[in-house]
């Protein structure tokens, strides 16, 4: 088995850090979706309009 050079484990170590980074922040926006989602159902609806 041939040795891997250093600039493709660099390269490879920098798309596996951004990847678990970019899995982190989808979570982190989902999570935000959903904390939205939950204070709008909780609001209480606007009284419509007599007019």
């Amino acid at each position: 088995m041939s040795t891997l050079s250093k600039e493709y484990l660099l390269l490879f170590n920098a798309v596996t850090d951004t990847e678990r980074a970019l899995s982190q922040l989808r979570d982190a926006l989902l999570d935000a979706q959903r904390q939205a989602e939950e204070l709008f159902l909780e609001e209480e609806p606007d009284p419509p309009d007599e007019s």
